[in-house]
């Protein structure tokens, strides 16, 4: 049986990307902004301060920081930017920094002296998310980096859970938005846990933010292989003589990890693996092999190709779910999932689950797209599979 294997380049900054310098203010791949204004607003080029929250989060540490430092390192970041971390982790300027440079690989000379440069515009405060007195310490420290300045731009970068968001958001708002400038608040996934909460979360951000202010980002998309497989599809006329229901068997798509929670077991266990993995950063990546052609590459027109998919994709039935929990390794030197501190003992919390879902339409019906996930699994692996459709069987039939 043919297959065609897409697997992302493990790149050694990989992970969030974006843009300051294209048509937009501020442009982020895997970002979603609807509002028209967009298209309207300035080129952040100056006078730019980003506010990392979070900055002591493994997201931070493993996504932000590098991807950040690539965008320093490809100039596109504006001119002469400071970048401030805010977490409630209480450290100095060099713990800070030895959590910046953590994930940052340095494989020559010119690129550690990037780093270097790059730490030197790098600053942290600590504070609470629910005071603030915390966030006017952070105001006075913005304050002393914009000294001098006429224009003052602010964008915040929320690498924190959803529990935090509503408070976060209206603190920035009262505390830390700009007199005279543009600000952007920039949310990471999840984006609630459900529906309800997800338009709880919108209602509540709207007071303060304008719709053209916020934009809501899932880091998975900044993937490169993940952003060529519009290319991939739509450049190739092969591909698109045979990206139907008539040629492929099935599609499959991986996500596995060799670790588990680490220390991280209070946070996914609120959350679990599907909303942590698949509702969004794989059902992003089934929706992009599924699609229909868009009338364009922008936003709003991939977008609604991607919507009409999820549209056409009834609910997934319980019998085509699987779902686990890991335990202690056979050899004993891995914990199981509640051997971690920070998980409930009762917890029935899934850290592994494979599902089928089906697409109900011309191009997709009748072919099962499998999406599986895990943690502490025997590799690390990220794959999509297209499985085609055995050949009749004529000369290759005694071919094992």
């Amino acid at each position: 049986m043919a297959d065609t294997v897409i697997t992302p380049e493990v790149e050694q900054n990989a992970g969030l990307t974006a843009n300051f310098g294209q048509k937009s203010t501020l442009k982020v791949d895997g970002v979603s902004n609807t509002d028209s204004h967009i298209s309207r607003t300035m080129e952040l080029k100056e006078n730019t301060v980003i506010v990392v929250l979070g900055a002591s989060g493994d997201l931070a540490k493993k996504k932000t920081f590098p991807a950040l430092f690539g965008l320093y390192r490809n100039g596109f970041l504006p001119k002469d930017v400071k970048i401030v971390g805010y977490a409630r982790t209480k450290m100095d300027h060099e713990e800070y920094l030895k959590r910046v440079k953590s994930y940052i690989k340095t494989p020559t000379k010119d690129i550690e002296q990037q780093l270097d440069e790059f730490c030197k515009f790098s600053t942290y405060v600590a504070g609470q998310y629910d005071k603030d007195e915390s966030f006017q310490e952070l105001e006075k420290h913005i304050q002393d980096l914009e000294k001098g300045q006429k224009e003052t731009n602010r964008v915040f970068y929320m690498a924190l859970p959803p529990s935090v968001f509503i408070p976060v958001s209206e603190h920035l708002k009262r505390c830390n938005y700009p007199k005279s400038g543009i600000a952007r608040i920039i949310i990471e996934k999840p984006f609630g846990k459900d529906l309800a909460s997800s338009r709880e979360l919108d209602r509540a951000l709207r007071p303060n933010w304008k719709e053209e202010e916020t934009f809501r980002i899932d880091h998975y998309l900044g993937k490169e292989m993940v952003k060529n497989i519009l290319i991939l599809r739509f450049g190739n006329e092969f591909f698109g003589a045979t990206w139907n229901r008539n040629h492929i068997d099935n599609v499959q798509i991986t996500f596995k990890e060799p670790f588990g929670t680490e220390g991280r077991g209070g946070y996914f266990d609120e959350f679990g693996i599907i909303r942590d993995v698949m509702q969004n950063h794989l059902l992003q990546v089934l929706t992009l092999l599924a699609m229909e052609r868009p009338i364009s590459f922008s936003a709003e027109d991939i977008r609604d190709e991607k919507v009409r998919v999820l549209r056409g994709m009834p609910s997934i039935e319980p019998k085509n779910v699987i779902i686990g929990q890991y335990e202690k390794s056979l050899d004993s030197t891995k914990p199981g999932y509640k051997e971690d501190d920070t998980v409930p003992k009762e917890s029935r919390c899934p850290t592994f689950a494979s599902m089928v879902a089906y697409i109900k339409n011309e191009r997709w019906d009748g072919v099962p797209f499998i999406l599986k996930a895990g943690k502490a699994l025997n590799e690390q692996k990220t794959e999509v599979r297209i499985q085609y459709k055995d050949v009749t069987s004529g000369i290759f039939k005694d071919i094992p």
